[in-house]
């Protein structure tokens, strides 16, 4: 696997700058938390991606790098950005078995359903039982979610205002 970086289409970048994305994808894959997290913080970007399409996030999970895992996710990783082969984070999870890895990205609010193939269809591929269990629960949320946000949308563009300020409007006139 390559890791090259293009910030643009057509761009180049000196080998200085593809040295130190080479360090910060391998700081991803062996778990080097600490340090990934000082790049990050200093300026690196936390969606950086490899010729692929891994970003850290997708990198760490893979490797079974917990602590890593949560670094990214805390400094506002994409947990559900696809690879270039259209897997996710969850999904790479899913297929090494981090359970744990799983709940966080599922924590920071991953998609069980995205992607190709998604977490629920690794885990039903490979007979996963217990974790197509622990997916079905996300997935009921999610739509749980999704349909009170497209209700509370569809009621906010019917009276033609926000539901915060038709509350605020009902609290004072009461």
């Amino acid at each position: 696997m390559t890791d090259q970086v293009m910030d643009r289409p057509g761009g180049t970048l000196d080998s200085e700058v593809l040295d130190l994305a080479s360090r910060i994808f391998d700081m991803a894959r062996s778990g080097n938390a600490a340090t990934l997290a000082a790049y990050l913080d200093a300026g690196a970007p936390v969606n950086l991606t490899n010729s692929n399409g891994d970003t850290l996030v997708m990198l760490a999970a893979y490797y079974g790098h917990e602590s890593t895992v949560a670094a990214l996710i805390a400094r506002g990783a994409d947990v559900n950005r696809h690879n270039n082969r259209g897997q996710t984070p969850l999904a790479g999870a899913v297929f090494k078995n981090e359970t744990t890895i799983m709940e966080m990205l599922l924590g920071a609010d991953a998609d069980p359903l995205a992607g190709s193939p998604s977490a629920l269809e690794t885990a039903r591929f490979f007979s996963m039982e217990q974790l197509t269990r622990q997916l079905l629960p996300h997935i009921r949320w999610r739509r749980l979610n999704l349909s009170a946000v497209r209700h509370s949308d569809s009621r906010s563009a019917f009276l033609g205002t926000s539901l915060s300020t038709a509350s605020f409007r009902r609290k004072s006139m009461t």
